[in-house]
């Protein structure tokens, strides 16, 4: 039996606690909530009548003495959070973003490799179906090697809350999902990045809701991003709207269902090279999907076997690093080289 505490009940926890309800030898024994009648609202929804409630980290690891903490708290709060888990001897499984800064980043994962204790977040866009189809696909070289990954993502969710208070929110907050994909389905290592950002006149956001964004991945692949958190109509799924030019053909997605790539023929019509339709397999058994749930068993997994899990901070620091060097781009109006010690 894995015993956890979950810290940070709002919103997002639910999320988790749907997951870890999901799974056998998993036990939530502790909750921690700044507010704690926000945590022991969570513990009556979920049926935690033994959990311990309490709004001090440091006292509940004390009294519980778990395996594991999961992090769900705001990122301000996150470094505290790592380094008080760390102290009591846990592992940690982190809501993304890794951290607020690149320093707290560097922190936590230096703080995790001391402790000899495993660290990883929830990074959950690489566990959806067809992000895990899209990488194995151009692994196989069917359309050649990928030489320049677009996504565009539009959606106007009005959160209220701390959100709408953030700085660089669509970067800081969600934008780090569109990159972890881009870095896992084309294999590309951040080494640059232009950014620009904006707040158009609708906006509800205080800052950043809106940035475009152009990335060196190295080996000849260019990743673009662009964005908004306040586009009303025609949204694009959560997980964005891609096209993937490789050498001999090109893929599309639409976030959702809607996945296809065509490569090159023989022949041409005109001046254009003819293409055709090619299949993109299906879902692999040996893929592991399933959001949050298949996260957590990757971590329970890490730790029962002394592996490392996929999403680690070790590697997911790399894609934080794609956050803050747009953030740093943004700010200062010129293309940033991506920090090398995330590398």
């Amino acid at each position: 039996m894995m015993n956890v505490v979950l810290v940070g009940c709002g919103a997002m926890s639910k999320h988790w606690l749907d997951a870890a309800r999901r799974i056998d030898g998993l036990a939530i024994v502790g909750l921690v909530d700044l507010d704690a009648e926000r945590a022991q609202a969570r513990a009556v929804e979920y049926g935690l009548s033994d959990a311990i409630i309490g709004t001090s980290l440091d006292a509940v690891l004390d009294q519980t003495r778990p395996d594991a903490v999961f992090d769900v708290v705001v990122p301000a709060a996150r470094r505290a959070v790592a380094l008080s888990a760390f102290a009591h001897n846990c592992h940690l499984l982190t809501e993304k973003p890794l951290a607020d800064s690149p320093e707290n980043a560097r922190t936590i994962v230096d703080a995790a490799r001391r402790a000899g204790r495993v660290h990883a977040v929830v990074q959950n866009r690489r566990y959806v179906a067809n992000v895990r189809r899209i990488r194995r696909f151009l692994d196989s070289g069917a359309i050649g090697a990928p030489t320049s990954i677009h996504a565009d993502f539009f959606v106007a969710p009005h959160f209220g809350g701390f959100r709408e208070e953030m700085a660089h929110v669509l970067l800081l907050d969600m934008a780090i999902h569109t990159f972890d994909a881009a870095r896992y389905m084309a294999g590309g290592e951040p080494a640059s990045v232009y950014c620009q950002e904006w707040e158009p006149a609708n906006s509800w956001y205080r800052q950043g809701s809106s940035a475009s964004a152009v990335f060196d991945l190295g080996s000849g692949k260019v990743f673009t991003y662009s964005g908004s958190w306040c586009a009303d109509g025609f949204r694009t799924s959560w997980e964005g709207s891609w096209r993937i030019v490789a050498q001999r053909g090109s893929l599309l997605w639409d976030g959702h269902d809607g996945l296809k790539a065509e490569v090159v023929a023989s022949g041409r019509d005109g001046i254009i090279d003819k293409t055709q339709p090619i299949e993109v397999p299906p879902l692999d058994p040996a893929d592991r999907v399933d959001g949050h749930f298949g996260i957590i068993k990757d971590f329970m997994h890490a730790i029962e076997t002394g592996t490392e899990p996929e999403t680690r901070g070790t590697d997911n620091i790399k894609s934080l690093a794609m956050v803050f060097g747009a953030i740093e781009s943004a700010e200062t109006g010129r293309r940033v080289a991506i920090a090398k010690e995330a590398q």
